[in-house]
């Protein structure tokens, strides 16, 4: 039974989300001078300050109003009195711009609504009788990797504290390898190949599903070495609410990853997926959008069977198929805890292709399964899936914000028609709130500035996998991100590195174009045209 407590917590950022937005929607249009814009921007600046110190979910929310608060007006002011056509070429430039910031601003919001309320959901104890404990299958798919990586991963499946009569342990080799047949046979672990590889990750899943019948799944990527605890800390869950289909555990990798290494972040930096496994899980799973990430998860058998098994019409079959069980109504959980530990992927090359497999699946996914359209889901399950979706569209509006100051450094366009002041006293209040907030949300979780150095980093390579994905999702394969490889010297990626080089070059010539031009040249103001609209 849910106490009167839980049911508030759960309903008051609804109510509370509701009211907030009206507010900041009538409130953000009103046309006040320049002078009261910017005297407005400072005070709210500085109640945010003081709200920042205070401990607790409402001041939280009350700084993500204020934040909404204020981007709605840069926006606002930028649709209404910054745009003017003058050609195809600067009325091109100046909506590509537009685009980049408006799809900043949803993802801000659907941010905000993702982190407004984490749910730190606890351990969940399993009944004292063994004999209501189910039936544990657990997968283990392998392709490609060394048994010196499969290896451990296996053993210490194994040795989870788990009834061994109801412990079944399978090793899925897709690579039909006899080394390790023999391996699983010395061991005693049940081996399980396939004569095909259709539908990769995925298909050699439901083949195993196919071949087995414990009530419950647990999944590990087979370099994803879980703890001894793992299953008892986790399926008390399971066992208490017979509607959720999944119960997620953080990915903890115990290897340097390329950025980790190269720059010398490691104990000071957080790895970039500290977010993700950190705040923003906790927050789906308030809105019951946990989203199945692939290994380290418990799966129930019946969730599986009525979506016809692990989804296979994308490359990210893990998101997809848990979009697909909550279609259904199933229910999902994230707990918190560290309970596995894998492999970082070793070089920058590989890992920029485990995220073009990300961005190109998630786009898929948007496009093949858009979470707004369709049955079965929640308004807060549909935002915080197309929060995830819309997340891997980012390296296109981060090259744009790259390059845009060229349309007028190089080419001449004036692509925001403002005054500079006018640019200012809206755009800075923008972007400090929203620093302010992201930073008091996110905490130790993740450093925003680390974070556009990491986006940027590798939007280049994944800018045209997403376009492709969007216009064509039917293109495109699964591949599997290789693992267990060894550094053993120093070398420069150039392939890797090159583009960004070139994009460096190509700035640096451009301020140093910019700069001369405005020490040679004294130019004109520029007049704005009548039919756009400023400020008073």
């Amino acid at each position: 039974m849910t106490s009167h407590t839980e049911r508030t917590s759960r309903v008051l950022p609804y109510v509370l989300i509701i009211i907030g937005t009206l507010l900041v929607l009538v409130a953000s249009q009103a046309v006040i001078s320049s002078r009261a814009q910017i005297f407005l921007s400072v005070s709210v600046l500085l109640f945010a300050l003081f709200v920042r110190k205070k401990s607790g979910y409402l001041p939280s929310l009350l700084m993500i109003g204020l934040s909404i608060f204020i981007s709605l007006r840069y926006i606002f002011w930028r649709l209404l009195h910054t745009l003017a056509f003058e050609g195809w070429l600067q009325s091109t430039l100046m909506l590509t711009l537009l685009f980049a910031e408006t799809y900043s601003w949803i993802i801000l919001f659907l941010g905000y609504m993702q982190l407004s309320w984490p749910l730190n959901r606890k351990e969940c104890s399993l009944p004292e009788d063994q004999t209501l404990w189910p039936h544990v299958d657990v997968f283990i798919p392998t392709y490609n990797e060394d048994l010196d990586v499969v290896r451990n991963t296996v053993l210490a499946a194994m040795t989870m504290d788990w009834p061994k009569d109801k412990l079944h342990v399978y090793l899925l080799d897709d690579g039909r390898r006899p080394v390790f047949q023999a391996f699983a046979q010395d061991v005693g672990v049940n081996y399980i190949t396939r004569p095909n590889n259709a539908h990769a990750k995925a298909g050699n899943l439901n083949h195993a599903l196919e071949q087995t019948q414990g009530e419950l799944v647990a999944v590990f990527d087979c370099d994803h070495i879980p703890v001894k605890s793992f299953l008892v800390r986790t399926i008390g869950w399971m066992v208490l609410n017979p509607r959720i289909s999944l119960v997620q555990t953080p990915q903890h990798f115990y290897s340097l990853d390329p950025f980790q290494r190269n720059l010398d972040t490691y104990g000071h930096i957080l790895p970039e997926s500290n977010l993700f496994y950190g705040l923003v899980q906790p927050g789906n799973d308030f809105w019951n959008a946990t989203l199945f990430c692939g290994s380290g998860a418990i799966l129930r058998r019946k969730a599986l069977e009525s979506i016809h098994g692990f989804a296979v019409e994308t490359v990210t079959e893990d998101a997809h198929t848990s979009l697909k069980m909550q279609r259904k109504g199933w229910e999902s959980a994230y707990l918190r805890e560290t309970l596995a530990g894998g492999l970082a992927t070793e070089s920058l090359a590989l890992h920029v292709g485990q995220r073009i497999r990300w961005a190109r699946g998630m786009v898929q996914i948007f496009r093949l399964d858009n979470p707004l359209l369709g049955r079965g889901l929640s308004l807060g399950q549909r935002l915080c899936y197309l929060s995830a979706m819309l997340h891997f569209f980012f390296p296109i509006p981060r090259l744009i914000f790259l390059i845009a100051p060229l349309a007028f450094l190089c080419l001449g366009q004036n692509i925001i028609y403002a005054t500079p002041e006018a640019v200012m006293i809206y755009a800075i209040p923008h972007l400090l709130q929203s620093l302010m907030t992201q930073s008091r949300i996110q905490g130790r979780w993740r450093y925003s500035i680390w974070n556009y150095v990491y986006e940027t980093s590798i939007a280049i390579f994944l800018a045209p996998v997403v376009l492709v994905a969007f216009f064509a999702p039917s293109r495109g394969k699964f591949n599997v991100t290789a693992k267990g490889g060894l550094i053993t010297r120093n070398f420069l990626d150039t392939r890797m590195v090159r583009p960004n080089v070139i994009m460096c070059c190509i700035l640096v010539v451009a301020a140093i174009v910019g700069v001369v031009g405005m020490v040679m040249y004294r130019a004109d103001p520029v007049p704005i045209p009548c039919c756009s609209r400023r400020m008073p």
